[in-house]
């Protein structure tokens, strides 16, 4: 479930960042922000695409969780806490 959940988080920023950046070439321990350019509305928008593909509500989070997941790992995981509850 967790290398599907990265596929989905990777597939998901990628689509939404400024500059291209292939999927496979994400780091998953870098500030999305510093190292990727992720602007609050694309951090949304990224999530709401992820949620969306992973089958995880996004009102699972709340705003102190979406504040904390600063890197693609931090997504990843906490998408997966909340997909396997759900599954």
């Amino acid at each position: 479930m967790q290398s599907e959940i990265e596929t989905v988080a990777r597939k998901n920023l990628a689509r939404v960042l400024e500059t291209p950046v292939d999927p496979a070439d994400l780091d998953l321990d870098e500030d999305m922000v510093g190292a990727y350019g992720l602007t609050s509305l694309n951090k949304v928008l990224f999530l709401m695409s992820a949620c969306d593909d992973a089958g995880v509500d996004l009102s699972s989070f709340t705003e102190p969780d979406v504040a904390a997941m600063s890197t693609l790992r931090d997504v990843t995981e906490a998408l997966s806490r909340h997909a396997e509850r759900a599954a």
